[in-house]
């Protein structure tokens, strides 16, 4: 079974077992432009819930990614780097940032379900 959360700073989290697949928003892309630059974290590396994880720069701003739970970075998505664009494109399906072996499945409790986070943006 899938779930997916969301957070208070526009990030996404498909939940599969102990796995968490991060992304940002359709929300946060469309605030953000046209996106030309993404620095992805590396792998093995841990991250605590609320540390920047990746950078997303567009023509207006640069800003900061961040894991929305702590965690060991499994995966990155590595066509971001080649093709930043796909954030615009799919930023809730193949632009996906990282995925993270979920530290704490606790930390999930404090994320907005998808009718939260609508409201939340409205």
């Amino acid at each position: 079974m899938t779930t997916t959360l969301f957070t208070s700073d526009h990030e996404w989290l498909r939940i599969e077992g102990d796995v968490a697949t991060i992304g940002i928003t359709d929300y946060a892309q469309s605030q953000l432009g046209d996106v030309v630059f993404v620095e992805l974290p590396k792998v093995g590396r841990s991250l605590k819930k609320a540390e920047a994880a990746a950078v997303v720069e567009s023509v207006k701003a640069a800003s900061d990614v961040y894991a929305p739970i702590s965690g060991e970075v499994l995966e990155i998505n590595d066509a971001l780097t080649t093709e930043p664009a796909l954030v615009n494109s799919d930023a809730a399906g193949n632009a996906w940032f990282f995925k993270l072996k979920i530290a704490d499945k606790s930390q999930l409790g404090g994320l907005m379900d998808e009718a939260a986070y609508k409201a939340h943006t409205a």
